[in-house]
């Protein structure tokens, strides 16, 4: 439900596919798991791997919505209207797109392998 105001065709591609990717790839029930803003109970931060974490960057985001995921927390999205920024410039580069192409998909195999290894043949 979220809307986006004046966003080059290419900024709105690579967060489309990107949520789309991360979404089939870790079966996250979640439209945006890049979105920037967050609000967590302190006893979901406690529920999950916080130690973990290892993303650097754009895929940080996805990373956290994983571990809510994988932790059984309950994800709500408040759609919200994104425009463009009028003031400076994205710090978005291919390294950074690169890394989280990468850790989506040593995530999704990880999860894979462990459902694989439990006998459920779903990842969690």
């Amino acid at each position: 439900g979220a809307r986006v105001v004046n966003w080059p065709l290419r900024r709105l591609a690579l967060s489309r596919c990107g949520n789309l990717y991360a979404r089939l790839a870790l079966g996250m029930p979640v439209s945006d798991a890049t979105g920037g803003y967050r609000v967590y109970r302190r006893g979901a931060l406690d529920a999950m791997d916080l130690s973990s974490v290892c993303s650097q960057g754009y895929s940080f985001q996805v990373e956290l919505s994983r571990l809510a995921h994988r932790a059984g927390m309950r994800i709500v999205e408040v759609p919200i209207t994104f425009a463009e920024r009028e003031h400076g410039s994205s710090k978005m580069n291919a390294l950074i797109v690169a890394e989280a192409l990468w850790r989506i998909t040593t995530w999704a195999v990880q999860d894979r392998g462990r459902a694989w290894r439990r006998g459920t043949g779903r990842a969690s």
